[in-house]
């Protein structure tokens, strides 16, 4: 524990992926204090033309009492 699940447009590099990573591991652990080998981070593409369909219907839309940062966008 945790799992972190991150989606975003393509486009993104190897490297970048990897440093949002570390910086997404670096803050749980300091936040949650839990060991670094407990943490996981996934980071997934997902097309523009798709985004409403896998991300925002399931993940945004239907599950607001999770979200605790709310995107400025509506679909």
């Amino acid at each position: 524990m945790p799992h972190i699940s991150v989606k975003l447009f393509p486009g993104r590099s190897e490297e970048t992926k990897q440093r949002l990573a570390d910086a997404i591991v670096k803050d749980v652990v300091e936040i949650i204090g839990c060991a670094e080998s407990s943490v996981s981070v996934s980071i997934e593409d997902v097309s523009s033309g798709d985004w409403k369909d896998e991300v925002y219907d399931p993940e945004i839309r239907g599950k607001t009492e999770y979200l605790f940062k709310k995107p400025g966008y509506s679909m």
